[in-house]
């Protein structure tokens, strides 16, 4: 966005700062009133418009806690068809859930329940009467007021920091950067491998005047996993060109990766959170077969891939063309080692 634009939305900025500042006082204040619950729900969340990585964050606490605990997830389910309280089930689609509560089910539907509301009080309720999990996992419900999380995770993305941003819509923000008081831990994502201790501590100077005394702060990185085949989970031969697909929020690291890597073809992209159609296959597959010869191939996020799959079964002949890149977030060792214990702790507080 230009510094003319931004200047231009700056009085928009401050008054939608000073609503979202107004009806987190009326929470703050009891007026309204938030709903805790007698066991760990530990929220996943923004201060910022999408692209922080919330879905790796997610996976990391499930692979973390899943072991220990009967585990549940819940989710608005954005972008989903549907409305209410759903429950994943092996009939269930990324129409039925949304992308991101599907990319979960696919992963983990075997080993933990998966569930979709727009009113997280009702889907935690539901939840306990009906899978009894003895920790949930909230994604994305910062803001959502209403429920009272027992521990807060924000992620604030490293590439924009929210000591350089404004509230919408002269930025990224959903609040004003105090909100992020009522953060628990707060986790700088997407940070460069090399970010050192030095570096680590400057930015904490920066975040200190919007962050709780008692917050912990922790630095994740992006880590990307094989290729992996859209249709067998496995790779015979790895494309060298790619035609390379995304419809998320910030696809720059993707982006980035994948050139490093591969040759692309064509950047195709589409809005976060996009409902593809087999139209859109046809016009990624031309863009395909019009390519020069070689070891070729579509690349797309994880996330994408979950949308796409279901409309390769009217292509059989170039499902095996689909590929898609996973991810998971990492800590540097001492950190993991604090974060993991920080949340067992947590939970055990609540289940022991």
């Amino acid at each position: 966005m230009n510094i003319i634009l931004v200047g231009l939305l700056r009085p928009f900025s401050i008054l939608y700062g000073w609503i979202t500042t107004f009806r987190n006082l009326l929470f703050d204040w009891g007026i309204k009133s938030s709903k805790s619950f007698d066991l760990p729900i530990i929220n996943v969340g923004n201060i910022t418009v999408g692209g922080t990585g919330k879905s790796p964050h997610v996976e990391y606490l499930i692979r973390l806690l899943q072991p220990h605990y009967s585990l549940a997830t819940l989710s608005r389910g954005y972008g989903r068809k549907t409305k209410g309280y759903l429950l994943a089930n092996p009939h269930s689609t990324a129409e039925d859930l949304g992308d991101e509560p599907m990319q979960f089910y696919q992963k983990f539907g075997h080993q933990i329940s998966v569930a979709v509301s727009e009113k997280r009080v009702l889907g935690v309720s539901e939840l306990i009467t009906g899978v009894h999990p003895e920790v949930i996992v909230l994604d994305d419900a910062f803001q959502h007021r209403a429920i009272k999380p027992s521990l807060n995770i924000v992620l604030i993305d490293f590439q924009r920091p929210i000591f350089h941003d404004f509230p919408f819509p002269a930025g990224r923000l959903r609040e004003n950067r105090v909100g992020l008081k009522r953060a628990d831990i707060v986790i700088v994502s997407k940070c460069p491998d090399n970010f050192g201790k030095a570096q680590q501590q400057g930015f904490i100077q920066k975040l200190k005047p919007y962050l709780n005394p008692t917050s912990r702060v922790f630095f994740s990185t992006i880590q990307y996993g094989e290729v992996t085949s859209c249709i067998d989970d496995w790779v015979l031969q790895i494309p060298q060109k790619v035609v390379l697909v995304s419809g998320i929020a910030q696809p720059q690291l993707f982006e980035k990766y994948a050139r490093d890597t591969f040759e692309i073809i064509e950047n195709v992209t589409f809005p976060d959170h996009y409902s593809y159609t087999r139209a859109d296959v046809e016009k990624i597959l031309l863009i395909l077969e019009k390519a020069e010869l070689g070891a070729k191939g579509v690349l797309m996020t994880e996330k994408d891939m979950v949308k796409i799959k279901p409309l390769l079964v009217d292509f059989p002949d170039k499902q095996h063309l689909f590929y898609y890149l996973p991810i998971q977030i990492g800590f540097d060792v001492n950190q993991k080692k604090q974060f993991d214990e920080l949340i067992l702790n947590h939970c055990q507080m609540y289940v022991s």
